[in-house]
């Protein structure tokens, strides 16, 4: 500042551009025109221009139809300085087009421009057999209200309203007939389930359906099952619905029924049971024969329900698995077990022995119980060279029986018991004779399987 006051003035005389600018009413821009004059151009000030100093830095913002809340840092008087921030909105009916909020910018232009425009619904279609009467065009709260034709009931909403959104409220509505249209539905039908299915596949035409006002449908309505639809056996009833523009119904129905051949209802094989796949003796239905562990199917697996309503083939038979005692190994003897049958092993240094014959006394009168839960008992009975061992009247070689008291670690001396499950696994060991009601307990409780599972819960106990 010092230097500027020590320095000499010096007028200058300049031919430039006259620049006046007008402000464009909410644009945040200037037009310029231009004059050629000479006038005096003094230094500027040192330092810059102090922006502080001009209270109206841009042009007075002004909104058509809206207001614009300016916030200056400088104060509430300095609303065009720089660094003014506006915040921008419209009366109601107007909405805002452009930014919501603009600031004074260093190049005395605002940062952008808006205006209000006018909010207006589009012009609502005209309505058959019926008018409308609205209150303010299509510009914002304008209410439109309809009126039909004599003879014509108005459906729908009577008036609609323009809403903020520029959209109408509610929906366009109609006028309608007052007299039901007349409809007719196919015939009834029967049908034959398919083969191996308790279902059959059923088409039909759609109902006639004619309206004697104005020959307008508007809609026609199923209750139930489409065409080509699968209907199970039984009779079922098909409704049509049909409505006019004046929403006047008329019904109609027909039925279907469908049949299902069957055979007549196999009985499993006593010591077995049978496994069918679909209803189980529907025409195509296929019947497996399956014999309980033990037991050995004699005959046909496979049995199949015919068109003709008879089942292909003859029932088989379950007969006692036939144990072959004559093999070189203990494994290969307990191979013939394996997922059939579980093993109730009986060890005792002689036959007199009182556990021993308590516990074949037990075993003997629940013999029922054991069948049922699929248990083979095998005895091993005295000292060698007498030691017997058997498997119901089945006698045991020598050898197996030593191979058989190695394998399960059963010793001579004193009475004792193991039970093995299907695969061959020592589940469970006795020192002393078990009940049959304790022994039956913990089959049931850990080594039935879920067929088991399944049949007994089925069929219960037959041996009560």
């Amino acid at each position: 500042p010092r230097m500027a006051q020590e320095a000499v003035p010096v007028l200058l005389v300049v031919l430039a551009r006259l620049v006046s600018s007008t402000w464009h009413e909410g644009s945040g821009y200037y037009l310029e025109s231009h004059t050629n004059e000479v006038y005096a151009e003094e230094p500027p000030p040192e330092p810059a221009l102090d922006y502080r100093r001009v209270p109206q830095w841009c042009a007075t913002l002004k909104i058509h139809r809206g207001e614009a809340t300016c916030y200056s840092p400088r104060g509430s008087s300095y609303r065009s300085s720089l660094g003014t921030r506006c915040e921008l909105s419209c009366t109601r009916g107007y909405r805002l087009v452009g930014p919501s909020a603009v600031q004074c910018l260093p190049n005395r232009h605002w940062s952008g421009m808006a205006y209000c425009r006018q909010i207006r619904c589009h012009v609502l279609p005209a309505v058959l057999r019926g008018s409308y009467v609205c209150s303010a065009g299509v510009q914002m709260d304008s209410r439109c209200d309809y009126t039909c034709l004599p003879g014509y009931q108005l459906e729908g909403d009577r008036s609609r309203i323009c809403m903020e959104d520029g959209h109408w409220s509610g929906s366009e509505p109609i006028c309608v007939d007052m007299e039901p249209p007349k409809i007719r539905c196919p015939d009834s039908r029967e049908r034959i389930a398919e083969p191996g299915k308790l279902t059959a596949t059923v088409y039909w035409d759609p109902p006639r359906v004619r309206d004697s006002a104005d020959g307008v449908i508007k809609r026609v309505m199923l209750r139930g099952p489409e065409p080509g639809s699968e209907f199970p056996e039984g009779e079922h009833v098909i409704r049509y619905t049909a409505h006019d523009q004046a929403y006047n119904r008329a019904s109609c129905k027909f039925s279907i029924r469908v049949q299902v051949r069957r055979c007549p209802v196999l009985k499993p094989p006593q010591n077995g049971y049978i496994s069918c796949t679909s209803d189980g003796n529907n025409y195509g239905a296929t019947c497996e024969y399956l014999c309980d562990g033990g037991y050995e199917r004699q005959g046909t697996s496979l049995r199949v329900c015919q068109s003709t309503q008879q089942w292909t083939g003859s029932q088989p038979l379950c007969a006692p698995m036939q144990v072959n005692t004559d093999v070189n190994s203990a494994a290969s003897l307990l191979d013939q077990f394996h997922e059939k049958r579980r093993l109730f092993v009986v060890s005792a240094p002689d036959a007199s022995n009182r556990y021993y014959k308590m516990q074949i006394s037990m075993l003997q009168q629940a013999a029922c119980g054991l069948d049922l839960r699929h248990v083979t008992t095998v005895e091993l009975v005295g000292q060698p060279p007498h030691e017997v061992g058997r498997i119901r009247e089945h006698q045991l070689s020598l050898g197996i029986i030593e191979e058989l008291r190695r394998f399960l670690h059963l010793t001579r001396s004193h009475f004792n018991a193991v039970l093995l499950d299907k695969a061959g696994t020592d589940r469970e060991r006795y020192i002393s004779p078990v009940s049959p009601d304790e022994l039956f307990v913990f089959i049931d409780t850990y080594l039935l399987s879920e067929r088991e599972a399944a049949r007994r819960a089925q069929s219960g106990d037959p041996c009560e």
